[in-house]
């Protein structure tokens, strides 16, 4: 049975699809990854779908279904890479994705799931400093 990989990368998911999803897979896919949000308590999951050039109203559902998941789970969902063929189909579709952030790629993916969980660099260095503090001298 034909499974997508999920990476895990800190507190987030990452998944890419770059085959053509059939219903199956994409039942798969949604299993995998609620169950993978649960098992590594991820804050975030991006998916990226760059290599996808056809999107049916099946699909757009489960990434729905995915975001709803997973932020029922206490993880946010970011969709990257989005062609704008997909985008046009998914807007005459009436899938407007609802609770699905959507970037242009990976890098500003990760950023904007950092924004929303509220992950950056200055939190970072402030619990690390705070880490510091209660070490004893």
């Amino acid at each position: 049975m034909d499974r997508i990989p999920i990476l895990k990368f800190g507190h987030f998911l990452l998944v890419t699809i770059q085959v053509d999803m059939y219903d199956r897979l994409a039942l798969n896919l949604e299993n995998d990854l609620v169950n993978a949000v649960s098992k590594h308590e991820a804050r975030g999951v991006l998916i990226d779908i760059s290599a996808v050039s056809i999107v049916d109203s099946f699909m757009g559902r489960i990434i729905g279904n995915i975001a709803t998941m997973s932020r029922i789970m206490d993880a946010e969902t970011v969709v990257v890479g989005m062609q704008p063929a997909v985008a046009i189909t998914l807007v005459e579709l009436g899938l407007p994705l609802a609770g699905v952030h959507t970037a242009l790629n990976v890098e500003k993916g990760m950023a904007l799931l950092q924004e929303k969980i509220g992950l950056n660099a200055h939190s970072d260095a402030a619990r690390a400093e705070e880490d510091d503090d209660d070490q004893p001298e």
